[in-house]
């Protein structure tokens, strides 16, 4: 793996293309912005300095600048594009979004086991894969849905910070259940203050109190916490498979099945650049 250890432009260029793909991350469905903040190797300094930023400041935030430059470019300009995709397209999108999912767990199985794996690696793993199919599946059940205000927006805000400080929570995994995803995604692409400041307050909150509970949990219990995140993003990318599309007709289950290869193939490819390019 290369490393380098002075500014260059190069290097600049390169985490504002990592950080707009975590900010695409962030607001697409089934994947979450921590999972490629972990893929790309910056998780650890963006943690550390939430749990700590006044003494974190001098030395994280220049790393994260450029980072939060292409977050803010991939969140906000895919947001239009994806609320357009999902109305026009929705199970092709979702289909690369699955296939995106796909190959990058191998890498995020990768990083789980770096220090070591334990049987309650595995349980803790199965447990969260039990228990986000139980609580996915009842939510279908019971069609729960919601009509979107300010206190749900806060709730969507919430969910948004927490798939970055919780690698492999997509905050989309409950908010499309309960028909909160769509209006969330339209009001950020259309800048609409009345989706953006209660969602602004829900995240600040999310990462006032628990970006410290959360680092802590990953020092002092790696391996459980990983698998168990594993696990969640497993059971979550199954229930967003659209089953009843690839047997509409012979072109659509083409089509979904090409969404899928090009989104695994672009993950693979994903995850070989961030070997060669390290980010820290």
């Amino acid at each position: 793996m290369k490393k380098e250890s002075s500014f260059s432009i190069s290097r600049f260029v390169i985490k504002v293309f990592q950080g707009a793909l975590i900010g695409l991350g962030a607001v697409l469905p089934g994947i979450s912005g921590g999972v490629l903040c972990v893929v790309f190797g910056i998780y650890k300094t963006i943690m550390e300095f939430l749990a700590d930023p006044f003494r974190k400041f001098k030395t994280h935030v220049p790393k994260l600048i450029p980072i939060g430059i292409g977050g803010v470019i991939g969140f906000l300009g895919v947001a239009n594009l994806l609320s357009f995709l999902l109305e026009k397209y929705p199970a092709p999108s979702v289909c690369l979004f699955i296939g995106l999912i796909g190959g990058m767990l191998p890498s995020l199985f990768r990083e789980a086991g770096e220090q070591g794996r334990s049987k309650a690696s595995y349980v803790s793993m199965f447990l969260a894969m039990a228990l986000i199919f139980a609580l996915l599946i009842g939510l279908q059940v019971l069609s729960v849905e919601i009509a979107p205000n300010f206190a749900w927006y806060i709730f969507c805000g919430f969910c948004l910070a927490l798939s970055v400080i919780a690698p492999g929570m997509s905050f989309s995994t409950l908010l499309m259940p309960l028909g909160l995803y769509e209006p969330f995604v339209a009001g950020i692409g259309h800048l609409d203050f009345a989706v953006l400041i209660p969602g602004g307050i829900g995240g600040l909150a999310t990462v006032i109190l628990f970006s410290k509970a959360v680092d802590t949990l990953f020092k002092t219990h790696y391996s459980v916490a990983f698998h168990a995140i594993v696990g969640v993003v497993i059971a979550a990318t199954v229930m967003i498979i659209p089953f009843a599309s690839f047997t509409v007709s012979v072109t659509s289950c083409l089509v979904n099945i090409v969404c899928l290869a090009v989104g695994i193939v672009a993950a693979l490819l994903l995850d070989k650049f961030n070997q060669k390019y390290a980010v820290d």
